[in-house]
């Protein structure tokens, strides 16, 4: 088995915020990391940079990790270059519609469940040969606290991200056996990002961090911490759980 020192991991949608932050960490730690992105190719490329220059290892690799082609052609690069996947880091944020029920359609509403599911499926069905061949693998997937607790004109992300987490348990479940760990990280609103800025006005955010008892919103790096536990030689006993990072508010 791979050494400590050189386990390969793969973070989906790391050219900028909470997967970009996950992967600075994971190389920071030791591990091989791949940015993977799908259009934001110059950032993607700064991450790695930023890596390498504070002495890691990193690619950048463009794929749409709903596609199995291009998911393919990404695990065949990473194996030429690296070998096998050791650490699944899903964090690749599919569009979605910010409007009530009332106003959206099928294609909003099915179109984000069909995106949040496929992506989740096939980026897992590449890296399971590998962790399974070892008998070790982390999976996390990145989620939302939309997913059980309700807020105003996201039920096309919440949904979605409450199937992936079911999903996460079920696979918790059956890939146990095989030395692979399966946990999710249930963020609530992320200051530094593009979802946050989307989705929250000024005043929303003001209502949320007076819902927090830590008194602010997190910050990428964050959740970055909780991801890099649960994707560590240190977490060999934790699968098929959520970790709630909210400064409390879930409470």
């Amino acid at each position: 088995m791979t050494g400590v020192t050189s386990r390969v991991a793969l973070v989906t949608g790391s050219s900028s915020g909470i997967g970009a932050a996950s992967a600075r960490l994971l190389a920071a730690r030791g591990m091989r990391v791949v940015v993977n992105y799908l259009r934001s190719g110059t950032a993607a490329e700064e991450v790695v940079a930023g890596i390498e220059a504070a002495g890691g290892q990193a690619m950048a690799v463009q794929a749409d990790v709903r596609e199995v082609a291009a998911v393919e052609n990404l695990t065949e690069r990473v194996r030429t270059a690296w070998g096998g996947i050791d650490v699944l880091v899903h964090n690749a944020l599919t569009p979605y519609a910010i409007k009530p029920f009332q106003d959206m359609t099928w294609e909003e509403l099915g179109g984000k469940l069909d995106d949040e599911m496929r992506a989740a499926y096939v980026i897992t069905k590449a890296v399971l040969p590998a962790m399974t061949e070892q008998g070790w693998g982390r999976i996390v997937y990145i989620s939302t606290g939309l997913s059980h607790r309700p807020r105003e004109n996201m039920i096309a992300l919440g949904t979605a991200k409450a199937a992936l987490v079911q999903f996460a348990r079920y696979l918790a479940q059956e890939l146990g056996p095989r030395g692979i760990t399966v946990n999710v990280v249930e963020p609530g609103p992320v200051e530094d990002t593009r979802m946050a800025a989307k989705a929250l006005d000024e005043e929303q955010k003001k209502q949320q961090v007076a819902a927090t008892p830590l008194g602010r919103l997190a910050q990428t790096g964050d959740v970055a911490q909780v991801v890099a536990f649960y994707a560590s030689e240190d977490n060999g006993f934790m699968t098929g759980t959520t970790a709630a990072v909210d400064g409390g508010m879930s409470m």
